[in-house]
């Protein structure tokens, strides 16, 4: 009997430790790319990268790298932005983006990794 109550914890572990799904694999990055949905809160979140380029993460949170054709006077320190599809319900290369009433085409639209973390300010000691 003893045996038997030592095994079926270790037949718990074994099942729990197979049940779990891996991780599942980071998107191929530089893919030309179209965000659907972008009427229907298809976009959950942005970073600019400067007054050329913008992250923007989708509602399954998978980032994408807006590149815009010249500065986005603004972009770099916007909170709030958005998009025109030109008569779709998905952005791609084709559209833009408004930034304080600034229209911004894009360049390039294409799949990407999460934006890089800024580097945190040294404090000054006072």
């Amino acid at each position: 009997m003893t045996r038997s109550l030592f095994a079926l914890p270790l037949l718990m572990l074994a099942a729990t430790a197979t049940a779990q799904t891996p991780p599942s694999p980071q998107p191929e990055t530089g893919k030309p790319a179209t965000i659907p949905f972008v009427d229907h809160d298809g976009i959950q979140d942005f970073q600019p990268d400067g007054d050329h380029a913008v992250y923007l993460q989708d509602i399954h949170r998978r980032w994408y790298r807006a590149t815009i054709m010249g500065p986005c006077l603004g972009l770099s320190f916007a909170t709030r932005i958005a998009v025109k599809t030109r008569g779709s319900t998905s952005l791609d290369k084709y559209g833009s983006l408004l930034v304080d009433g600034e229209d911004c085409r894009i360049d390039e639209l294409v799949t990407s990794g999460p934006p890089p973390k800024k580097a945190k300010k040294p404090r000054h000691a006072d």
